[in-house]
């Protein structure tokens, strides 16, 4: 079963998906990560194209490669990861939304109210998601919500697309 969606390069979707494991903490600094031959048997894809993965990864200093041992997660990986997808969050989404806020006459105390109404949406929605099918099997075709990467102990799969730069 393949993870991984239809468009964008496969190599940019399966190190956005290591990313992804490195950022939520699935994946921890220090922690070995499947190497290419894993990750092309896992992903079903040419071994090249999964080494492709590691090399974009390791060209953001996200892994690092020992010598006779395979690839791990860096040191400070997780917190440049989130750094720079905090700094790209608030240029795509926070700066233009206080654009229009302001063009709109949104006050500040206004916006932070509706953003605080969302959010608490979002969490109730969240929870009745998570209490109506906490261990629910995916049905063919659907990723499983736990997935164990070979040379991990357990990987959360998230296909969500990342735009541009994201990994």
């Amino acid at each position: 079963m393949s993870l991984l969606e239809e468009g964008g390069p496969i190599f940019a979707q399966i190190a956005a998906e290591l990313a992804n494991q490195i950022a939520d903490g699935t994946v921890g600094e220090g922690e070995r990560v499947a190497s290419s031959n894993e990750l092309a048997v896992f992903y079903r894809v040419n071994p090249a194209t999964a080494a492709r993965a590691l090399t974009v990864l390791s060209d953001e200093d996200l892994v690092e490669k020992r010598r006779g041992v395979g690839m791990f997660v860096a040191q400070g990986a997780r917190d440049r990861l989130v750094r720079g997808r905090r700094r790209r969050f608030a240029d795509r989404y926070v700066r233009p939304l206080a654009v229009e806020a302001a063009r709109l006459g949104i006050g500040q105390d206004e916006l932070l109210g509706l953003v605080r109404d969302e959010l608490a949406s979002v969490a109730v929605t969240s929870q009745a998601a998570g209490a109506s099918a906490p261990h629910s099997t995916p049905s063919a075709g659907t990723p499983a919500a736990t997935t164990a990467l070979p040379g991990t102990t357990t990987a959360t799969t998230t296909t969500a697309a990342t735009g541009g730069g994201d990994v």
